[in-house]
């Protein structure tokens, strides 16, 4: 079902080779911006990787550097089986973190916003990511400046209409204020919500993945929120809470019913399948347990347009 209705918009919608941008999370993914995990390394730098830390001990689960390289690798070549261009940021040793390229920017149809990043080891990702934009002819839209705000809590729903998210600890009140004033702007609409410090961005509560259809969590959803979502006409896939904490929401979307995901969310993967995707599970631990998923990992920087 899905699959046919994005299929006719691809045809449809061509957009101009010198066109950079996305309005919209879910129609045929061309270009990618990834980064170089070639610092990394596990520190506390969050809910999701303090989690990992403070049950080490009895877990046994410790950060392994080659594991972390080639479960990358994969993912990158996964991209390309499928046609992605995959664009890289400048490794940096003191940015060690900057590999997680959903946050320090997000993509808009209207060009790249950078963003306010508020972790002390991140806050300086700016520098690789202005880099990128600006040696690649990719217009920059905007600046986050009110405020801390990462690309993690700007969730495209659909052409039209944007999902901000804030928690605190990453991004702020204010600065998701100011970036749903920018969306505005445009003529867009833009929805502002808290979500729990547990699920760090908006795009590990909820991922769009077809026309009306989410994947989310919605016991981990403020219950207006879900609401709004539904009388809006949104179709959810509900991942079940266990899964959600670990990023189990946190998916790729490739368009034409295709799916990167990750191992450890078996019920998520279901669920998917049975809806129609075509599933890639990918091992992507090193990063899961220190932090973020694929969707963290991975910023679109080119779309088929819908609009």
């Amino acid at each position: 079902m899905y699959r046919e209705k994005v299929g006719d918009l691809k045809q449809s919608t061509a957009f101009a080779h010198d066109y950079w941008g996305i309005d919209n999370e879910y129609t045929t993914l061309t270009d990618v911006l990834l980064g170089q995990p070639l610092y990394y390394r596990w520190l506390d730098a969050g809910p999701l990787i303090r989690r990992t830390m403070d049950n080490a001990a009895r877990t046994g689960i410790s950060f392994d550097f080659d594991l972390a390289q080639s479960q990358h690798k994969t993912m990158v070549q996964m991209y390309q089986e499928y046609g992605v261009k995959c664009h890289f940021l400048d490794a940096d040793e003191a940015l060690h973190r900057n590999f997680f390229a959903r946050d320090n920017s997000a993509m808009t149809p209207w060009g790249a916003l950078i963003c306010h990043m508020q972790l002390k080891c991140r806050r300086a990702d700016y520098a690789t990511v202005i880099k990128f934009y600006q040696d690649n002819q990719i217009p920059i839209w905007k600046f986050a400046t009110a405020g801390h705000f990462e690309g993690g809590d700007f969730v495209i729903l659909k052409p039209g209409l944007v999902l901000i998210g804030y928690c605190g600890e990453r991004s702020e009140k204010e600065g998701s204020q100011q970036v749903a004033e920018y969306v505005r702007a445009e003529g867009w609409e833009a929805m502002t919500a808290p979500i729990s410090r547990e699920f760090v961005h908006m795009d590990g509560l909820v991922v769009p993945i077809a026309e009306n259809l989410l994947i989310a969590c919605c016991d981990a959803m403020e219950p207006w929120l879900l609401a709004w979502l539904k009388n809006l006409g949104f179709e959810i896939i509900d991942v079940k809470f266990s899964e959600a904490r670990n990023l189990g929401v946190n998916l790729m979307c490739l368009g034409d019913d295709r799916i990167l995901a990750m191992t450890g969310s078996p019920d998520a993967c279901q669920q998917l399948r049975a809806h129609g995707f075509t599933v890639e599970e990918l091992d992507l631990s090193m990063f899961t347990l220190g932090g973020g998923g694929i969707h963290c990992l991975s910023q679109a920087l080119r779309r088929t347009r819908l609009t």
